[in-house]
């Protein structure tokens, strides 16, 4: 649900729907006004219809991967500033450098951080 004024903090990009539906949960309760995609087609249309401040993004989704809509992001005016998170079980070194490269904001391995965390992590890329 989209807010009165239109603001949208927080874009989750994240296919599995109890990551994506906790995370919002999670995020929604501690004020934050939140967008979800399932995937990363619908993830890049909402980012650039809403400018999102943050994006929580997994890597591994359908239609679009999170690295794929990193680069279409980033190939946006608004989209080559706009704060992402990845938020994903991949851990391997090629994945943890091109996030990266493509100038990611934090990368969270969801096996070892709690949803606590993950809302900490927006506060402080947000008010950074």
């Amino acid at each position: 649900m989209e807010p009165a004024d239109g603001t949208i903090d927080v874009l989750v990009v994240e296919d599995d729907t109890d990551m994506r539906e906790l995370s919002a949960e999670a995020l929604t309760a501690a004020g934050f006004n939140v967008l979800t995609a399932r995937d990363g087609g619908d993830g890049v249309d909402l980012a650039l219809a809403h400018h999102p401040k943050v994006i929580l993004l997994d890597i591994n989704m359908p239609v679009m991967s999170g690295h794929e809509v990193m680069d279409r992001l980033r190939n946006d005016a608004w989209g080559r500033h706009v704060k992402v998170i990845f938020l994903t079980n991949f851990s391997n070194p090629q994945d943890v450098f091109k996030a990266v490269e493509q100038g990611t904001e934090e990368y969270i391995i969801k096996a070892h951080t709690s949803l606590q965390e993950i809302v900490q992590k927006v506060r402080l890329a947000i008010h950074h």
